[in-house]
């Protein structure tokens, strides 16, 4: 289920980039620069509601619900650590003092050569 909803979340994501990458600013027109014929149309000055403005609009949508969804998924999962699932503590002893040494311990001296 969280494998889906993650594909379908990366391909609306992308879809929406390039929905909104696609469509063109509101000043586009070079009458947009004088203020001619804008506010004279029949949908008023933003025009009619476009195919794109429609997809971008449910992709943003679905996007939302994916994202929703996903934080959901991810705040119901059973959380397991290393911490919880340890055994319990061991009895930890103090290192025990070296053995004191034996014999002589002087190093021993080298042996000449003879020629």
């Amino acid at each position: 289920m969280t494998v889906v909803l993650i594909l379908v979340h990366v391909l609306v994501c992308f879809a929406l980039i390039l929905i909104v990458l696609l469509q063109t600013g509101k000043g586009a027109d070079i009458g947009a620069v004088f203020g001619s014929g804008g506010s004279q149309t029949l949908f008023g000055p933003t025009g009619a509601t476009t195919f794109l403005s429609k997809a971008t609009t449910i992709a943003a949508v679905v996007f939302m619900l994916t994202s929703f969804s996903l934080a959901y998924l991810a705040s119901r999962r059973p959380v397991t650590s290393v911490v919880t699932t340890a055994p319990a503590a061991v009895e930890t002893r103090a290192p025990e003092a070296p053995a004191p040494p034996t014999g002589d311990s002087r190093p021993a001296a080298p042996e000449a050569k003879t020629p």
